[in-house]
């Protein structure tokens, strides 16, 4: 079969890196921000990773609205580890999944001087040399100081190198002192211990010898920095030093310059500079000499010279991607579907060293974004390439405006148009893919309907995950492309609310307590009320926040029967309600649900009437009595209903509530959400939970009020 393909350019949907995560240092207990931009076909889903894993959440980490990431106080030590490490983000939309290089973020510290200024005494007109030696990211800024006052390096006898470095040359009685250095990053600043500097002899000394007292050590850097090799020689007369590559090779004139008298500086170092290094010191107008040397290894990261091209294959072609990177050392190379690994399997091959990649008799499921990873000491690079497949003419059509929305903490609603009937004929049924959205290393999910299907509820999800779905077509001549992800998060799981128990502080006042909320409970407050028995109606209403556990209501009216009821409620609504039923009567004692008509009262008195009435069978006086014992009755019924005002505070209206609840919540953005409770629905559950009513600790010695 001819292949069929088509160049990288016609693919203007492809997903693509705009931007990646850098390299950072970042400052204990200060924001670092790392960038991420992709650009293709919307909608794109940014998420992160920390050392291949996915990001966990975090109360001071977040992802913001363009796809960075935003830490608020990095942290180098904590329960859960350390906030340093590789970061990476992965892009993805319809098409696929693409995973960015990884980025070194390191936070700034500065240790303890691994090596002080030592004590020196050298003859007048000699040299002297200090170092002090401490390892910081980032590098730190080494100031010297000779008797406690900052050293004046314009003079030429003066040379400071990177290091942590002082060299002087023609040492004279003014240069006579006590030395220390001040290291300062963005992390700390310390001083070292400090050294004197004294002189010897006279500075006219008889014949000596060329001495190497300091030569050049082994370096290893990467490409653009700069490199400093030190040569400090002492002799009579002073030895003229002079520099050479071991392997004959001319260290050439661009980006070279000498400090002092006789340290090698290479400005923008590159692989070309990679080398032995030797540095003479000659005595002059002899052939004597002292020689030192040291290696400079430069690495480069990976660069690609061919990257890997889109294209589109017929089902049954033989797909091939090829990627050229070259680097010191050299780079591993390592290909990715969809972010994940390629496994070598029956129809895929690695060859070249892993510089080509080959899928045999593709199909549907090889249908990706596929990308070359190289790596190695300096860094990482990548490249990517979309595979597609090819569709026949005849192909089903799309699924139309399918939409996807939550329905509880664990079930997602997916619902689409319904085909004509013509295009329905040919369809066999519908294959529904769902995953995870924040973690591309869990297994897709597929569920396949019947054609007659236009609604699918997913079942047994996560709470509070994000889920990423699309639809897709099968008829007998071939699949359809697929719908266009849609990304949709379940519910959080309802609150439970917490059991309470009510004291009476005196013949108006009670207390009601209830236990906190755990930091793991999704409980973001309480709604507290109570009614007057018999009224019908709640009031009193208290919202609360979560950390608060206790309330009193005072004021109210004494040897009166109420109801309480408390509801817990998060961002997905109200939890379950319970109740007390407390009375203010003098033995102050949590009571049994009362009946509001207090019909079991008058039961009595009209048995009693009636058994009257029959013995005296007076039918004319029995019914008036029984008329007027019930207007009795409908009075008392009327005063104690108008006796249900609000004497302790005004009933809140749903909209005052939902105000309440958004001031002392500590989360004001997700209670936006929150529905305001059914009073009518609660009334229902009244007469189930009132037999369940407990002994009230009326004779405790009452809580203090809160």
């Amino acid at each position: 079969m001819e292949k069929s393909y088509q160049a990288a350019q016609a693919f203007s949907g492809d997903l693509s890196f705009l931007q990646e995560p850098a390299d950072a240092v970042a400052i204990r207990h200060q924001v670092l921000i790392l960038h991420c931009l992709a650009e293709g076909q919307q909608p794109i889903s940014i998420s992160w990773y920390k050392n291949g894993e996915p990001l966990p959440p975090s109360s001071y980490i977040q992802q913001l609205l363009n796809g960075s990431l935003w830490i608020r106080n990095f942290q180098k030590r904590q329960r859960n580890g350390t906030d340093e490490g590789e970061y990476s983000c992965a892009a993805q939309n319809r098409y696929g999944r693409l995973l960015s290089r990884k980025a070194r973020v390191q936070l700034a510290y500065l240790s303890r001087f691994h090596r002080n200024p030592q004590p020196m005494a050298v003859a007048e007109g000699s040299v002297a040399r200090f170092q002090c030696l401490t390892t910081a990211v980032p590098k730190a800024t080494i100031i010297w100081e000779r008797n406690r006052t900052e050293l004046v390096t314009a003079d030429p006898r003066f040379t400071l190198l990177p290091d942590g470095i002082l060299q002087i040359s023609g040492v004279t009685k003014d240069d006579v002192g006590v030395y220390r250095c001040l290291a300062t990053n963005p992390a700390n600043s310390r001083y070292s211990d400090e050294a004197w500097l004294t002189l010897t002899g006279s500075a006219h000394l008889s014949h000596q010898e060329p001495v190497i007292l300091s030569g050049p050590q082994n370096l290893t850097l990467t490409v653009h920095q700069t490199a400093i090799l030190e040569c400090i020689a002492t002799g009579n007369p002073r030895p003229i030093v002079s520099w050479s590559r071991l392997d004959g090779r001319s260290i050439g004139v661009e980006g070279i310059q000498v400090l002092g008298n006789g340290n090698l500086m290479i400005s923008d170092v590159s692989v070309k500079h990679s080398g032995v290094y030797v540095c003479a010191a000659n005595r002059p107008g002899t052939r004597v000499r002292r020689t030192a040397q040291g290696m400079l290894l430069v690495q480069a990261p990976p660069e690609f010279i061919a990257w890997p091209q889109s294209a589109t294959y017929a089902p049954g072609d033989n797909a091939s991607f090829s990627c050229v990177v070259e680097g010191v050392p050299q780079p591993t190379l390592a290909w990715l579907k969809n972010g994940k690994y390629v496994e070598v399997r029956e129809n895929t091959r690695l060859s070249d060293n892993n510089r080509t990649l080959t899928i045999l008799r593709v199909t549907y499921s090889d249908e990706a974004l596929y990308q070359c990873i190289a790596e190695n000491s300096a860094g990482t690079n990548q490249a990517s390439a979309r595979l597609a497949i090819s569709l026949p003419q005849d192909a089903p059509k799309l699924p139309e405006k399918v939409i996807a929305f939550p329905i509880t903490s664990t079930a997602i609603q997916v619902a689409w148009n319904r085909p004509s009937p013509a295009d329905t004929d040919g369809i066999i049924g519908y294959v529904l893919h769902i995953r995870r959205a924040e973690d591309p290393s869990t297994q897709e999910t597929q569920e396949a309907l019947s054609k007659m299907t236009f609604k699918h509820k997913l079942m047994n999800l996560e709470p509070s995950t994000k889920y990423a779905l699309f639809l897709r077509v099968y008829s007998p001549v071939g699949i359809s492309r697929d719908s266009g992800t849609i990304f949709v998060t379940t519910r959080d799981i309802v609150p439970k609310t917490p059991d309470f128990s009510v004291t009476t502080v005196n013949d108006t006042s009670i207390r009601i307590d209830w236990e906190g909320a755990p930091p793991s409970s999704t409980i973001q407050g309480y709604k507290l009320e109570y009614r007057k028995m018999p009224c019908t109606s709640f009031q009193g209403t208290q919202i609360l926040p979560r950390n608060q556990t206790s309330f009193i209501y005072y004021d109210l009216e004494p040897s009166s029967l109420y109801q309480i009821r408390l509801v817990a409620f998060g961002n997905s609504g109200d939890g379950n309600d319970t109740h007390r039923f407390v009375s203010l009567r003098r033995s102050g004692k949590v009571v049994p649900d009362p009946s509001p008509d207090s019909e079991e009262e008058h039961k009595p008195t009209l048995g009693l009437i009636f058994g009257v009435c029959v013995g005296l069978a007076c039918p004319v006086l029995c019914l008036l009595l029984l008329f007027l014992l019930y207007w009795k009755r409908h009075l008392c019924k009327r005063k104690t209903n108008e006796g249900c005002g609000h004497n302790v505070q005004e009933e809140k209206t749903d909209q005052a509530i939902e105000e309440e609840r958004d001031r002392n919540s500590e989360e004001p953005t997700e209670l936006l959400s929150v529905n305001p409770t059914n009073v009518a629905e609660a009334d229902s559950s009244l007469g189930r939970d009132a037999t369940r009513v407990k002994e009230d600790q009326s004779h405790e010695p009452p809580h203090p009020a809160v």
